[in-house]
């Protein structure tokens, strides 16, 4: 009866711990388009929470000191960011997981893989170029998974548009309300901060990259003589402006906010950390905790004490002194143990981790347990691949993690033949990581590779020379379109076979692929194998071959 009751208390305690951790955590990603202030954005943040002492700055594409969350040489070197690096930092009793995401348009997919294990976005705007194409694809993904948004409107302090007219571009192309939180006095030459409309205060913009203090003022309100005394015309446009904004947008909603129909606005300069405090701390007092996830098995909730989570990204050669593979787990539910064995879903076979980590981009620390929201990092000898569920013996995968048809194909090509092994190696290790698609064809030495962009085959030819040591070059093909094939016997794809057999290919999980020259090749395939499926894009867990077997 004792022991019955130690086990009762021992699993409230654990439920009760669980909770508390869920309440106190925040997991979310920064979008935007490329320059529109984003990585600068995460340095300042980092900032306030004291996981860096000095920001990097992103000056004419080139790296002054090199951002804390660009950590590829090749991203130093072109001053973008191409990878998706996790940052873990503390503030306010927080403990927050922010994921930086490759703004270049070229790596979108690492972006929307990034999104599936985040709760909600910050999504960076440029006060000069405003909604730009790469910033509405990121926001569909947003919408289909009706993720919160906050907005921040960079930039403030350059010759930008006008803020009402960005706030209706943001509504109308975005397909979501908008409700400013803060509104900027001038722009430009002429910015002299930014008024917190429900706090009724007032930042004092100073250019200075560097600083953390904020010079902040409270008033009575916009009517305030004050305020008139301090700045003249300019406050009498101030008040125009924002009795405008609370006539035309509705009072702000958290519940809107967080069910993703309705964006919390903000304005600053990430450069200057001028508005970033006041973002941040709207941000942990209204972004939601960690969320569940969808299953093969229903719905989980991040309070089901037994551990689950899934790996949303992989990356090789992190340290390319120690050669290693890093899994990055979004932990869903229960509580994760170091050293503990759990269930690799997929495998069927029990793994144990003795050096799982959390991320502070390049740095790492061992971590002994970790939560629902939280993102950490397992060492990988080739167990995992991107989609991959692991957990306490549930026979369960999540899902939602696409793979999806390339836009450009070129065929790789090795010009050192003694190198074919550290070839082999090398582009396995790197489309594992969700960089490119590899498509193989006789026994796999034909290798072509299909991308979304051109930068990726720059990035793929610099990391295998520069990492595995194999020389290569890319032969660009003329080729429309990659399709998996679903099909129950191999009678359902015999025209395919017999009519293009140079155009069937297989990924590297063995699963049949057709990639057609042309639009209208594409279409008579469709149309002369009516039994099978040709299918444009397919989850990270879901593999069509066999099907004939």
């Amino acid at each position: 009866m004792q022991s019955l009751f130690f086990l009762e208390f021992n699993f409230i305690k654990s439920i009760m711990n669980i909770l508390k951790q869920i309440q106190n955590r925040k997991t979310f990603a920064i979008i935007s388009h490329p320059d529109a202030g984003k990585t600068t954005l995460t340095e300042k943040l980092l900032l306030y929470g004291g996981a860096i002492q000095i920001a990097g700055a992103v000056k004419s594409n080139k790296i002054k000191k090199t951002a804390t969350s660009d950590f590829m040489e090749i991203e130093k070197q072109r001053g973008i960011s191409v990878s998706t690096s996790v940052m873990t930092f503390s503030y306010n009793n927080y403990t927050i997981n922010l994921l930086d995401t490759p703004g270049h348009k070229d790596f979108a997919e690492d972006t929307y893989r990034t999104l599936t294990a985040v709760d909600s976005v910050i999504l960076v705007i440029d006060c000069v170029k405003g909604v730009e194409e790469q910033t509405e694809k990121l926001m569909n993904v947003c919408r289909m998974r009706n993720t919160p948004v906050i907005v921040f409107i960079n930039k403030l302090d350059r010759e930008g548009r006008d803020p009402i007219e960005l706030l209706d571009e943001i509504e109308e192309k975005l397909n979501i309300h908008v409700r400013p939180l803060s509104w900027p006095m001038g722009i430009g030459s002429n910015f002299r901060g930014v008024f917190n409309i429900h706090e009724n205060t007032f930042n004092f913009f100073t250019p200075n990259k560097q600083r953390i203090e904020e010079d902040i003022v409270s008033f009575s309100g916009v009517d305030d003589p004050k305020l008139h005394d301090q700045f003249g015309k300019q406050a009498l446009q101030l008040k125009h402006d924002i009795d405008l904004v609370r006539g035309v947008y509705t009072e702000f909603n958290v519940q809107d906010y967080l069910s993703g129909n309705a964006a919390a606005v903000f304005f600053g300069s990430a450069l200057n950390n001028f508005g970033v405090k006041e973002l941040l701390e709207t941000f942990v007092k209204i972004a939601p905790k960690p969320q569940g996830r969808e299953t093969t098995h229903g719905f989980m909730e991040p309070t089901n004490e037994k551990f689950s989570g899934f790996v949303f990204k992989l990356h090789a050669n992190l340290d390319p002194r120690h050669r290693d593979r890093i899994a990055f787990l979004r932990i869903v539910s229960g509580t994760f143990e170091r050293n503990k064995f759990y269930y690799h879903v997929r495998l069927k076979r029990e793994l144990k981790f003795a050096n799982p980590t959390s991320f502070m981009a390049q740095d790492k620390s061992v971590v002994d347990f970790a939560y629902p929201g939280d993102v950490i990092g397992l060492y990988d000898s080739g167990n995992f691949k991107i989609g991959d569920t692991l957990s306490e013996g549930e026979e369960m995968m999540y899902k939602g993690i696409p793979t999806f048809s390339p836009e450009i194909f070129k065929e790789l090509q090795l010009t050192d033949p003694f190198k074919s092994k550290q070839l082999e190696k090398g582009i396995l290790q790197l489309t594992d990581e969700g960089l490119a698609q590899v498509f193989l064809q006789n026994q796999g030495n034909r290798k072509v590779v299909g991308t979304v962009g051109d930068l990726q085959f720059d990035v793929i030819k610099y990391r295998l020379e520069n990492e595995y040591g194999a020389p290569c070059m890319f032969r660009p093909l003329s080729l429309y379109k990659a399709s998996w094939v679903q099909y129950d016997k191999e009678a359902d794809i015999e025209w395919l076979k017999t009519i293009h057999p140079h155009s069937m290919f297989y990924d590297k999980h063995g699963n049949l692929v057709f990639i057609s020259e042309s639009k209208y090749a594409l279409q008579r395939a469709i149309d002369n194998n009516p039994k099978a499926k040709f299918l444009f894009s397919i989850e990270h867990n879901t593999e069509t071959h066999g099907m004939g077997e």
